[in-house]
């Protein structure tokens, strides 16, 4: 190596450890909080999903930090299953009131309820969630919808641009996505049509955990171990409850597990897990080798394209 090689090399390993370089999670915060504000000053009325997993709860907490000391100015939007777990729910409504923030609440078992919707045989509600999502937008005319999807949780979503434009039906066409160079986004859309936005598009299961002991966020407490009466499904450990679950020949253990993501309980492993505290979760999530919706999502195990295919319905 020359003497001008070996002096740029070490000029690059000085400059790469300068204080005023951004660590990976505080350039993974500033991306997203970009993004807030790029789409407070292109859309009218936006919205953020908020189910209280969390996902959710960090997009809320990078919302809250965009806008500080202001309000977030977008309300909450959340599809409840009606087989959502209490503990989140909970935590939905108490995070709401303590930051003063407007829910709205699409309800599938009003669906259910009104004949829209038909229960599945199998008792999941997750799939029936794009009606209620589709039906609100539209309703309530947001232009602009947030959403918690990265792209290492799942192939479908691996496919999706930070603004992800959809139809007048809410449909999504991956070969309508638009280039997104220099975190320059495109939210153009005609009337009746909406954009997705995903700010932990660039995130990993890995990131939010670390980026969540930092912050000191709280979570619901059933992302820790904890012990739960659960049956085996499919490989899995699932809830027991109202919801179709478990079968006679299904027997019912209390076990000591955790949940590594939340949605309808009908569709949602636990995983084993001892657990308890965030450094426990983070060593357990470095050293996993399957993603948490590979792992324990029902829903997406029922083809190939299960993911993909409901997203070009309107899914996330």
């Amino acid at each position: 190596m020359t003497d001008a090689h070996c002096t740029t090399a070490v000029a690059g390993a000085a400059e790469t450890d300068s204080p005023y370089a951004l660590s990976h999670l505080d350039a993974l915060e500033s991306e997203a909080v970009h993004i807030f504000r790029e789409v407070a000053g292109e859309f009218e009325r936006p919205v953020i999903l908020f189910s209280g997993g969390k996902d959710s709860i960090v997009m809320l907490h990078l919302a809250l930090k965009a806008f500080a000391p202001a309000a977030i100015p977008f309300s909450l939007l959340h599809v409840d299953t009606g087989h959502n777990f209490p503990e989140v729910l909970e935590y939905r409504d108490r995070t709401v009131a303590r930051h003063g923030l407007r829910l709205h609440v699409a309800s599938v078992q009003e669906y259910i309820d009104a004949g829209t919707l038909r229960e599945r045989p199998d008792g999941t509600r997750n799939p029936l969630q794009t009606v209620p999502l589709t039906e609100k937008i539209q309703t309530e005319r947001f232009d602009a919808v947030f959403g918690g999807g990265r792209r290492d949780e799942e192939k479908a979503r691996a496919k999706e641009r930070v603004f992800s434009l959809r139809d007048e039906f809410s449909q999504w066409d991956p070969r309508r996505q638009r280039p997104e160079l220099w975190q320059l986004y495109n939210g153009r859309h005609a009337p009746g049509e909406h954009v997705r936005v995903f700010p932990l598009s660039n995130w990993t299961e890995l990131d939010v955990w670390q980026y969540i002991e930092r912050e000191g966020i709280e979570l619901p407490q059933i992302y820790f171990a904890h012990e739960r009466e659960v049956f085996r499904r499919a490989g899995m450990w699932l809830t027991a409850g109202e919801w179709g679950g478990p079968k006679e020949s299904e027997p019912v253990e209390t076990r000591l597990i955790r949940y590594r993501t939340v949605g309808d309980m009908s569709c949602t492993g636990a995983v084993d897990s001892d657990a308890t505290t965030l450094d426990a979760v983070i060593a357990e999530i470095a050293a996993s080798r399957l993603t948490e919706r590979g792992a324990t999502r029902a829903d997406d195990k029922m083809s190939e394209a299960a993911m993909e295919d409901r997203k070009r319905e309107g899914y996330f």
